[in-house]
């Protein structure tokens, strides 16, 4: 694949990354994968972090309903002591 602007007018073998010559696309491409794996870690964060308020989630509605467990038989119980 030819990338426009890139390696024009220079001779044949002074191509130096893959036929580009000296165009920086070397720097280019070493700062894409850097910039590639810093998204990936930040992904990887925050799958997790997601993952963790997930089961969070699942504990507070669990408690949510014994404490709704709980306050239904206190209501009951309640009531047969106000008759």
């Amino acid at each position: 694949m030819r990338r426009a602007g890139l390696g024009e007018g220079v001779p044949p073998g002074n191509y130096g990354n893959h036929g580009y010559a000296h165009s920086g696309y070397s720097a280019c491409e070493e700062e894409n994968e850097r910039l590639t794996e810093s998204l990936r870690s930040k992904v990887t964060a925050i799958k997790s972090l997601s993952i963790e308020i997930g089961h969070e989630v699942k504990n507070q509605n669990k408690l949510l309903a014994e404490m709704d467990s709980q306050f239904d038989s206190t209501t009951g119980f309640l009531g047969l002591y106000s008759m």
